[in-house]
């Protein structure tokens, strides 16, 4: 048995996809199966020891031209399922391409006609993104609901030992989307909260650096560090499991705290938890603005600046 999912949309995307790869090894368990990522995303998926070939897509540099390699690729591979988690038509057209024998994907996607089974998607109707993904493979007898998971190594774990040295908490203040973002000003309100003799880590890619420094530098607690840049995200996802509590926007950390099971406080700014992409550790908490605007949810993914101008469901209570 040979499967290959495609999922090279982001980070927490690939998160919430696990558990259809992990299902599949459960149903198929001397199975071959491959996963496709965008490029960047490969150390999510490359440590797992059921994945049998990660293929990546570089949508950065020559995106049509690695997009027609890759679709010649997969159609050598013959493969008896093929799956595809996206609504887009490059990934749609992928899956018509690999001609594999068994192809199921969404119903929004251009290419649906071509597959076998589609699903039908919906978002907003609280029915959370695992359960949505698990859905094409229900029919193979897979579980509804299972929480996403990420294998590491053991450098990974010593990695990040040495910043275990007592209980700390974690923070991850920015999102690619502004308005997934809890205002800076709120996160100075939150690290104030807490006494200074509790470590706070600041959790970012290097790009993430100078927010969180300039956070850092208005809060002024002695004991709060940007490790931005200095994890990767498995690395990051360790630090987050052992943590007394993790501070997060509607954003890939926060799925990275579900994959550990790792207590987390979600804040919800723009968008909505009945949108399925809510936390799914045992210990969660969801933040949001309690007060009705009409404005919100002003879309699915957020926007680089508010709509209205005002941001006023950025105005959340920490408490």
């Amino acid at each position: 048995m040979r499967i290959l999912i495609i999922q090279t949309a982001f980070l927490g995307d690939v998160i919430l996809a696990s558990p259809v790869w992990a299902e599949l090894h459960r149903l198929f368990p001397d199975g071959k199966i491959d996963v496709m990522v965008r490029k960047g995303n490969e150390n999510l998926v490359e440590h797992t020891p059921y994945i049998n070939k990660v293929i990546i897509w570089n949508k950065q540099k020559g995106k049509y031209l690695n997009l027609l390699r890759l679709a010649f690729q997969l159609r050598k591979e013959k493969y008896d399922i093929v799956i595809n988690l996206q609504r887009f038509a490059a990934s749609g057209f992928l899956t018509w391409f690999s001609r594999g024998k068994e192809r199921i994907g969404f119903d929004k996607n251009p290419f649906a006609f071509s597959y076998h089974k589609k699903i039908n998607h919906q978002v907003g109707n609280g029915q959370h993104e695992v359960e949505r993904n698990l859905s094409l493979i229900v029919h193979h007898g897979a579980f509804q609901r299972r929480r996403p998971e990420l294998h590491f190594l053991p450098q990974h774990e010593e990695h990040v030992r040495s910043y275990k040295n007592r209980p700390y908490i974690c923070l991850a203040p920015t999102s690619v989307w502004f308005t997934k973002q809890l205002p800076a000003k709120k996160w100075v309100e939150l690290i104030r909260s807490y006494p200074n003799d509790k470590t706070i880590y600041l959790l970012g890619a290097p790009s993430d650096q100078k927010a969180c420094e300039e956070i850092l530098h208005e809060a002024g607690h002695p004991d709060a560090i940007s490790l931005c840049g200095k994890l990767n995200l498995i690395e990051s996802a360790l630090l987050m499991r052992d943590a007394e509590m993790n501070f997060v926007n509607d954003s890939a950390p926060l799925h990275l705290a579900s994959s550990m099971n790792a207590p987390v406080t979600a804040f919800f700014c723009s968008t909505i938890p009945e949108f399925g992409f809510g936390p799914l550790s045992d210990q969660s908490i969801i933040k949001q603005n309690e007060e009705s605007l009409d404005c919100r949810p002003c879309g699915l993914h957020g926007y680089k600046e508010c709509p209205k101008g005002h941001f006023k469901c950025g105005e959340i209570s920490i408490y």
